[in-house]
């Protein structure tokens, strides 16, 4: 896991107690969706960095065509990252992820790293590692990849056991890059489901935990879950967090919230489902994550750039609210007595089950338990739900 630095940087972004950052892409976003064009101005990234210090966040992540236009020649984005550079320092913002463009571009109309066409594979490298200097540049040690483009309408022209082959290829070299050049990224895996794809290759956080442990250098690569990706497929985003924390893949976080079965979202974080995001908060905070606290949101299309401020501003609110929310329920006596009750435990059971041996074999075989006065013990989640229920309300 990520390790935080508790001073945090100077300046503005230094007060935040977490490492909440956002992308470019997102503060930045003007409003445009497939039924209406843009509602708000263009403002470069520069101002970016401005407002997302005064909103208090900690840092910013991109890809690498959000700070660079795609064209731009060398003396351009010299000119683009300098400016960039000045406007971190000046405000005390820092770089801790970034990522590469892999699904704009017409060029990946039908995939990146997973096409079916060696000329746009190549390119998919060679673009990802100008993107993975570029990072390093500003002092990213987290490079992100979601694979937006790398799946199927159909399946009648590729064959998806070679889309995971050419992926692993892919992220084996760029393992290597990173290391010839002494990145040292850590490199997280962002699954979804659909959208843009009709099908993306390696759907869901567990996909990926599979995927990682075929690669050569799987100690280097992890994941970065996000709310909507998952919730959008109907599962419980929460439990894939755990199983990323448990499996210590969990290198990054984007924090935005959805609606079950609807395009994706990306709403400001506790927007839609506040029972989710509690629980989420809580599996973070008692677990230790310290790593960057991303939010991959939009702001409505209605906002205007104050209202693009409101959106930051209720994101990270919205989480530390939360946060607070979770000491209450882990202090409170009567939930931790409902929850000791609901798990009882029994160390000697516990140490035969937990480790195998001929001993434990034949002590389990032999023993007696009376299943129906254990099925019939009741067991309290309506009150323990209902408590947890008014924590998050606040009337507890």
């Amino acid at each position: 896991m990520v390790k935080a630095n508790p001073s945090g940087p100077s300046g503005a972004a230094g007060k935040a107690r977490e490492k909440f950052t956002f992308g470019l892409w997102t503060v930045g976003n003007i409003g445009r969706d497939p039924f209406g064009g843009p509602v708000r101005e263009v403002i470069s990234p520069v101002e970016i960095v401005k407002l997302l210090a005064e909103v208090g966040a900690y840092g910013v992540n991109m890809h690498d065509n959000d700070l660079v236009p795609i064209d731009a020649s060398p003396a351009k984005q010299k000119q683009i990252v300098d400016d960039f550079k000045k406007a971190l320092s000046d405000t005390g913002l820092v770089v801790p992820m970034a990522t590469t463009n892999l699904f704009s571009d017409p060029v990946f109309k039908d995939g990146a790293f997973t096409s079916g066409d060696s000329q746009v594979r190549a390119y998919a490298l060679q673009k990802t590692m100008r993107a993975m200097d570029l990072g390093a540049e500003l002092g990213a040690k987290i490079y992100v990849f979601w694979g937006g483009r790398e799946g199927a309408e159909t399946d009648a022209g590729k064959d998806p056991v070679d889309g995971i082959k050419r992926f692993r290829e892919a992220i084996n070299f760029l393992c290597q890059y990173s290391m010839q050049n002494n990145y040292n990224y850590r490199f997280a895996l962002e699954a979804k489901p659909n959208e843009p794809r009709g099908h993306i290759y390696l759907a869901t956080t567990g996909n990926y935990l599979a995927f990682i442990e075929t690669l050569d250098y799987p100690e280097m690569v992890g994941v970065n879950p996000e709310v909507a990706h998952e919730t959008m497929a109907g599962l419980n985003f929460v439990h894939h967090v755990a199983q990323a924390i448990e499996a210590g893949k969990l290198f990054h976080i984007d924090l935005n919230d959805q609606e079950s079965g609807r395009y994706d979202q990306d709403y400001r974080f506790g927007a839609a489902n506040i029972k989710q995001a509690f629980y989420l908060v809580k599996l973070l905070v008692d677990h230790g994550y310290d790593g960057p606290l991303h939010f991959d949101a939009h702001a409505y299309r209605t906002e205007d750039y104050e209202g693009v401020k409101d959106f930051a501003r209720g994101c990270i609110r919205n989480y530390q609210l939360l946060k607070k929310k979770v000491a209450r329920f882990n202090k409170d006596a009567e939930i931790q007595q409902l929850i000791k009750r609901i798990n009882p435990a029994d160390e000697k059971l516990d140490a035969l089950a937990g480790n195998f041996s001929e001993n434990a074999v034949r002590q389990l075989k032999s023993m007696k338990f009376d299943r129906k006065a254990i099925g019939a013990r009741g067991i309290p989640y309506e009150r323990l739900d209902q408590l947890a229920m008014e924590i998050i309300m606040g009337e507890r």
